[in-house]
């Protein structure tokens, strides 16, 4: 099976604090592979070092077979690495069709001080209203962003890091704050896109990682201590002790 991700031996220090310790991981094309561990695991330090916001001490990140270890954040973009937040990231005071449309002409080269020229241009437009096609923002793209649901809000964002059209999506905690019908909704989005393209999920809701997940990695303390199906983490007695039962943050 063959790699989109490949991260061998990252590490990251602030000061006497190990928050990535020698990390081996990757990811297989069209899988979605989840990332679990307690408080202070290192998570968010680990997927700020793939994004390229944060530069790893040691160690090398190949996407797609190309090492992007020292690349910059926005060329790691071009190359098809696309991210969401645990906290939403958008244009409040617009539609939910004008941040998709900004979203694709970022893509494209663009930036915000262009909106009012791309209200012109029509190939923008078609492809925002394919992306919204189907979604649960459908029936909603002149809805002003301020006006949606957090879950909306959520699966708003998810549609936007679609539109930059990623190889590799790194979903940071996409469940985060939903209540059991948004989280039931987003699990079902997620699942649709299975196959179409590979994801890192860091998530805390186990609800929706056994659903989700093809293959779980542990992160404690900076280190992977395993990865593999649901089942193996679930039974894993090193995992239990160390995590289940707990929750994440």
């Amino acid at each position: 099976m063959t790699e989109i991700l490949r991260i061998e031996g990252l590490q990251k220090r602030f000061g006497g604090l190990v928050a990535t310790d020698n990390v081996s991981l990757d990811v297989h094309t069209g899988e979605i592979h989840a990332l679990i561990g307690p408080n202070g695991a290192g998570k968010s330090t680990l997927i700020n070092q793939l994004c390229g916001e944060l530069r790893q001490d040691a160690g090398m990140i190949h996407l797609a077979g190309r090492d992007i270890s020292h690349m910059a954040a926005p060329d790691r973009v071009d190359l098809g690495l696309g991210r969401t937040f645990q906290m939403t990231c958008l244009l409040e005071d617009f539609t939910v069709r004008e941040n998709v449309g900004l979203a694709v002409q970022a893509r494209d080269g663009g930036n915000f001080r262009v909106f009012d020229r791309i209200m012109g241009r029509a190939s923008v437009w078609e492809e925002t209203d394919h992306l919204l096609q189907g979604s649960l923002l459908s029936e909603r793209p002149d809805d002003i962003v301020a006006d949606l649901s957090h879950g909306e809000k959520k699966q708003l964002e998810l549609i936007m890091a679609l539109a930059t059209q990623p190889r590799l999506l790194l979903l940071d905690e996409p469940m985060a704050g939903l209540g059991h019908v948004e989280s039931q909704q987003m699990i079902e989005t997620l699942k649709a896109l299975r196959g179409e393209l590979s994801i890192l999920l860091v998530e805390h809701d186990m609800d929706a990682v056994f659903a989700l997940a093809d293959r779980i990695s542990v992160l404690v303390y900076g280190q992977i201590i395993m990865t593999g199906t649901a089942d193996q983490v679930r039974g894993d007695p090193r995992v239990r002790e160390a995590y289940l039962g707990t929750e994440d943050a």
